[in-house]
């Protein structure tokens, strides 16, 4: 591949990550409830999501896009109900005063759970990898190599991103004491819904 090709390939995918939707609401809502530590384990879970995803193109492109147009709609209302789901539940409890968090294993495998999850289901990767991952692709030259090198490049630039919108909020919340911290937590509820909306208003191109 021409280094030019990777190098469109890398801002088209830095462009993604730092576009709002779902990803970003979940990874803030998190980190903004419970810190630095759940806002990580989401991120982590959505690029375990993004590796199963990459992973089935690479090794059968054509059954994977076949699959994403047919359960295309099925995929963003379950994904949106999620997520509208999550801000609800989150603007609902700050109708109470916030128990305390454990950190055991059950709240760490939700979050990564709720990461992975809203990866499988989000239709901003899904036109990603179904609409214009291939127009990267040389026809011409062997197509495993290509899809390999594309797919780290996606994954990791991703992964930088969302670490950093992760650690920069856990930072503002340790910041933050009393009313600030529950209008922040509000703020993210109404983010998730936000995202639920984002996925429910989706098309294919």
């Amino acid at each position: 591949m021409m280094p030019t090709h990777l190098a469109a390939f890398f801002a088209a995918s830095f462009i993604l990550a730092i576009t709002p939707g779902p990803t970003m609401s979940l990874v803030i809502a998190n980190a903004t409830a419970y810190g630095r530590r759940a806002g990580l384990l989401t991120v982590f879970g959505n690029l375990t999501g993004l590796s199963i995803l990459l992973t089935a193109v690479v090794f059968g492109l054509s059954s994977v896009m076949v699959f994403m147009s047919t359960w295309f709609d099925v995929l963003r209302w379950v994904g949106a109900a999620y997520l509208v789901y999550l801000g609800a539940r989150t603007l609902w409890k700050l109708r109470t005063p916030a128990p305390a968090i454990a950190s055991g294993d059950a709240t760490s495998t939700r979050w990564f759970w709720q990461g992975l999850f809203v990866a499988l289901s989000n239709p901003k990767v899904l036109l990603f990898l179904g609409a214009f991952l291939p127009q990267f692709i040389d026809q011409s030259a062997p197509l495993f190599g290509q899809l390999v090198v594309l797919a780290v490049i996606f994954v990791a630039t991703l992964a930088v991103v969302d670490c950093g919108y992760a650690l920069a909020v856990a930072s503002a919340r340790a910041a933050l004491e009393g009313p600030w911290r529950r209008i922040m937590e509000g703020t993210t509820g109404v983010l998730l819904i936000a995202g639920g909306l984002f996925i429910a208003a989706s098309r294919r191109a």
